[in-house]
């Protein structure tokens, strides 16, 4: 913790003592740094204290959006330093690096990075908010690691010395499952920065002549990193070593896991997949990270009248509440939130998954095994001889499994799960289609979510879209409400000109009249214009209740829900 910046500007006359005993609170509680504390407590302006520090240290001020930062830290390899000290390598001419700083009284800093790089270092300063957010931009949220292989990044040169790989190598897998330590170093490099941005699956794929790394960001594949071609074999065997695989078997797929251990008290379970391509195995990995998952149902998108139906449906013994929607439209986080509501000592829940993507305490949390025979429909019928409450199921994938789930509902019990259906009305259907008997389905259902996930506008640098009239009346937006587009360039905050996601959902409840309509045999436009009559927003009209607030474009969307 340094506090001597706070020292500095009182005998500067410039704060308080008072004020520099607040400061200094903040800083030895953790929260902050002595120029964040400053700025938190409003005693100046981001302008004013970098005026001020410049003065004292006679450094000059620089922007940090005018330089390739990015190029440069890659390069250096130097996260664990930019992290601790919040210090920014901006350009390196070779002999000398600048170095971007808020606080530069921390006389180490420069220290540090002398040593490490052997380079002179060239101190300059830059506002706290800029140089914050782009170390954010390029590391993501802090996670201290507890093992020490991870602490030095390996760096493009050092990459690309791997290249030269001889025949023999090539040939044997034997060499291959030994510990190559520069390429584990870029692995864990790759997936540790993965889990900083919150990547839900990170993506090896070789091609004839390239190799490239993509992470899924806000539901959206962007390139990380393009090691060579070469490098392939070794990439694709490290990756099964460490998910258990065979690494002598190339001809066929394979899944397995990973479990990474970031500290003591964090670790993320990683579900891998291998599929032999034209040039090489193509690597999946999908983070299953809990803790990164929010499960506060504040949080998720629900308007009032959407959450007071969900809520009203969950306070009910027995019933069944279904989320649907494609792959990767946050069904899972919907249902857990739910389960989260519930989760109580008086309450017996079990869930069936596959796999099990959110540890939730007080829950019995079962993964399902299809290859020895232990599927959905077995995990159900046990958890119905153990005297349950509540039930999740991961996904009703057959007529079995639906028949028992409709059967728990019918019987006292509430029942949670998912169906890949593209909106509410469609799920009924869905469910007759089966086999379910449409009476089973008017005396069990109680609540259908179809939902979606659509990018949220990054609120720094959002910029007005001038809609036209027709294209406002086409979609049905307000004539009067201001529209937002993504800057495409996009900010230190964002990533071209979005950040994070929010659903968008379309909550069906089952009336007495919808029953009816379902006994007899109604259609899925008949089910869906009724409920729509009832006051149910569709997907299309919450996601223009969305645009219309500001919250995302109609560029994204056209994107989600296929105008």
């Amino acid at each position: 913790m340094h506090t001597n910046l706070a020292s500095i500007l009182r005998q500067a006359e410039l704060i308080s003592s008072a004020q520099e005993i607040t400061i200094i609170e903040h800083v030895q509680s953790g929260a902050h740094t002595v120029p964040s504390a400053l700025l938190a407590e409003h005693i100046f302006s981001p302008d004013e204290l970098v005026s001020h520090l410049a003065h004292i240290f006679g450094l000059d001020v620089i922007n940090i959006t005018h330089y390739d930062y990015a190029d440069c830290c890659q390069k250096l390899g130097l996260r664990d330093l930019i992290t601790k000290y919040q210090a920014l390598p901006i350009s390196n001419d070779g002999c000398n690096i600048q170095l971007a700083v808020s606080d530069p009284s921390i006389a180490q800093v420069e220290d540090d990075f002398r040593f490490t790089t052997g380079k002179q270092i060239t101190l300059v300063l830059a506002d706290q908010g800029q140089l914050e957010a782009a170390v954010r931009r390029l590391y993501g949220r802090s996670i201290s690691t507890s093992d020490s292989s991870h602490r030095k990044d390996i760096t493009q040169d050092e990459l690309a010395s791997l290249v030269d790989v001889s025949l023999d190598e090539m040939t044997s897998t034997e060499d291959l499952s030994q510990d190559d330590a520069p390429v584990t170093r870029f692995i864990n490099q790759i997936l540790l920065e993965a889990v900083r941005k919150g990547v839900s699956d990170i993506h090896f794929e070789p091609y004839e002549e390239t190799y490239r790394v993509r992470f899924r960001c806000d539901g959206i594949l962007v390139e990380n990193s393009s090691p060579s071609s070469h490098l392939s074999r070794r990439l694709s065997a490290r990756l099964k070593i460490m998910a258990k695989l065979d690494i002598a078997e190339r001809r066929l797929p394979q899944d397995g896991r990973i479990k990474l251990k970031l500290n003591s008290d964090i670790s993320i379970d990683m579900r891998v997949s291998s599929l032999p391509t034209l040039w090489g195995e193509k690597i999946v990995l999908r983070l299953l990270d809990s803790s990164a998952a929010s499960l506060d149902i504040d949080k998720l998108g629900y308007n009032d009248k959407q959450k007071e139906l969900y809520l009203n449906a969950l306070k009910r013994p027995q019933g069944m509440i279904l989320m649907t929607g494609p792959t990767g439209s946050g069904k899972t986080v919907s249902l857990y939130s739910g389960l989260n509501i519930l989760n109580t000592t008086e309450k017996n829940i079990s869930t069936a998954e596959d796999p099990v993507e959110i540890n939730l305490n007080g829950v019995n949390q079962v993964q399902v095994s299809p290859k020895i025979g232990f599927t959905f429909a077995h995990a159900l019928r046990s958890f119905l001889r153990q005297d349950p409450d509540i039930v999740m199921v991961g996904e009703i994938r057959d007529l079995e499994t639906a028949e028992i789930a409709v059967k728990a509902a019918q019987t006292g019990h509430l029942v949670l799960s998912t169906l890949h259906t593209n909106s509410a009305a469609e799920t009924v259907v869905r469910l007759g289609n089966m086999g379910i008997e449409n009476f089973n389905l008017a005396s069990s259902l109680s609540l259908i979510i179809a939902q979606r996930l659509a990018r949220r506008l990054c609120p720094h640098c959002k910029e007005v879209d001038p809609l036209s009239s027709e294209t406002r009346e086409e979609y049905g937006i307000d004539l009067l409400s201001t529209i937002f587009k993504a800057r495409l360039e996009g900010c230190n905050e964002c990533t071209h000109g979005y950040s994070g996601r929010i659903g968008i959902y379309e909550v069906m409840p089952f009336t007495r009249e919808l029953s009816i309509a379902i006994l007899k045999g109604a259609t899925v436009r008949q089910i869906e214009q009724l409920a729509i009559k009832q006051g149910m927003d569709n997907l299309v009209t919450s996601g223009i209740k969305r645009l219309e607030d500001g919250t995302t474009s109609l560029q994204e969307l056209t994107r989600v829900l296929y105008f």
